[in-house]
């Protein structure tokens, strides 16, 4: 008796975590394969505009750069902004948008106008991430303007508590 019914805890738990593997392979599968949800198209939008405001309050200026959201940037490189032949252009990382989204808003949008900004307005020396960026982040709006992404800082803000480091 037993038996039996450890048995059948044992196939009752299997389906359960087949079921839920199933269904957040589906989730990220979807997410991958369609387009943005218009829900994360509207805060991308509204981060958008807010460092804009910022650009013309802190700089007199309001240059929007073409933001593209691609799955061709390889790794969990979050964004970056590139400079050819006289354009300018913003890429952001759909392959980690969906486990960062609110990372990719505070500070990546940001952190990427800067470049942005700078090479506008020929400032950008090759020294990316210089003194020069990190205040001009700060002036978009970056929440935290520093040269790389912490990955230890993002998933410990995911957590329900924080832990003293």
């Amino acid at each position: 008796m037993f038996k039996k019914k450890l048995e059948m805890i044992f196939i009752i738990t299997m389906v359960v975590a087949s079921a839920i593997l199933g269904f957040n392979y589906y989730n990220s599968y979807t997410f991958k394969h369609n387009p943005l949800p218009q829900s994360y198209i509207d805060k991308i939008d509204a981060k958008e505009q807010e460092v804009l405001e910022h650009m013309k309050r802190n700089f007199g200026v309001a240059y929007r750069f073409p933001l593209i959201i691609t799955d061709e940037i390889p790794g969990r490189l979050y964004g970056l902004t590139s400079y050819k032949n006289g354009k300018i252009k913003i890429y952001l990382n759909k392959k980690v948008m969906k486990e960062s989204f609110d990372y990719m808003i505070n500070d990546v949008i940001a952190h990427e106008y800067a470049h942005a900004l700078l090479f506008k307005m020929r400032k950008n020396h090759n020294d990316g991430h210089s003194k020069l960026w990190q205040e001009t982040c700060v002036k978009l709006g970056g929440e935290n303007c520093q040269q790389y992404v912490d990955q230890k800082e993002i998933i410990m803000s995911k957590m329900p508590f924080k832990k003293a480091i």
